[in-house]
């Protein structure tokens, strides 16, 4: 696996937030200076290539000297058993299986690692293990330090980085993850079956699989009607609208006209309410005349208006 080995005019940027907390390990380095000088590193290039070699990380640093440094990186790796009660852990919960199928790093993924006792990010820098070819004793020197500025920034296209780290590729964690889903699955099943006394085929006779499951073409279509007392029409709730959800909009600034952006957020607002109050209009429009027409259709005819000087009694709608 070939990493990227420089770093754009601004850095990191803003990363995800597993990202961050490498990077604050790393920050949390004393030798200050040191750490200035791999940053300066890792911009300006010096570091010529990283690859991935099992579970360690190899890189070729260019430091003072004609010869590049050569530097490895590696974390303690988990052994069988311990990754055993992660996938456990991780396949109680499908919030945390969707999350890493799409690339994200769930915010409490450490709880699944709990429960081997084990940690997936190192708790400190001393954890990071290195090695360079340099003449510095320190550890992380500098050279080690700028691939580490490079290894968060290829742990924000791929979280899995750190998993490799740990001892499990991306393909063998989301294989071993889809097989603990199954097995978990099928013992829930098994489970209920043994609960209410049925085996596999009575289950089957005195539950079977509607067809809208069963049928993958009917997932995402539903012919049926609605029955319009069921549907109901409400505008957005506060900070539901696109403009909330988008965030600030990377506007450009003119000294000239210093109120531009307001104002344009301001009609752009405005806009966007008009629109909304109409569909909304639009749509109850609609769902009267439904109304209407299901009562017209299906309704006894109206009784006769009462004589004058009588009381009214109560419609029927």
């Amino acid at each position: 696996m070939t990493i990227t080995t420089s770093l754009g005019d601004q850095g990191l940027g803003q990363q995800p937030w597993w990202v961050e907390q490498w990077m604050e390990l790393i920050n949390s380095y004393r030798y200050k200076k040191r750490l200035e000088r791999a940053w300066t590193y890792a911009r300006e290039g010096n570091v010529l290539s990283i690859r991935f070699e099992g579970r360690r990380v190899h890189a070729r640093v260019q430091g003072s000297e004609a010869e590049p440094y050569k530097v490895k990186l590696w974390l303690d790796v988990l052994s069988d058993e311990d990754w055993g009660y992660v996938l456990e852990a991780l396949g109680q919960k499908a919030r945390w299986s969707a999350q890493l199928l799409a690339g994200i790093m769930p915010q409490d993924i450490e709880r699944a690692f709990a429960a081997s006792g084990r940690r997936l990010f190192p708790f400190k820098l001393q954890e990071v293990r290195s090695e360079c070819s340099c003449p510095d004793k320190a550890n992380p020197c500098k050279h080690a330090s700028a691939v580490y500025y490079l290894m968060g920034d290829r742990f924000s296209e791929d979280p899995f980085v750190l998993f490799q780290l740990r001892g499990r590729t991306r393909s063998q964690l989301l294989a071993d993850l889809a097989l603990q889903r199954r097995e978990l699955l099928q013992q829930r099943a098994q489970a209920l079956r043994a609960s209410q006394g049925l085996d596999a085929g009575t289950a089957a006779q005195a539950h079977p699989t509607p067809v809208a499951i069963s049928d993958p073409g009917r997932w995402w279509r539903y012919d049926a009607p609605l029955d319009p007392a069921l549907v109901v029409i409400t505008p957005a709730m506060e900070g539901e609208s696109g403009l909330e959800e988008a965030g600030p909009l990377p506007l450009a600034e003119d000294g000239r006209f210093p109120e531009a952006n307001l104002q344009f957020l301001t009609h752009l607002k405005a806009q966007a309410l008009g629109l909304a109050q109409a569909a909304m209009a639009t749509a109850m429009a609609a769902g009267r005349s439904m109304g209407e027409d299901n009562s017209a259709n299906g309704a006894a005819a109206p009784a006769e208006a009462p004589a004058s000087g009588s009381k009214s009694q109560p419609g029927r709608r």
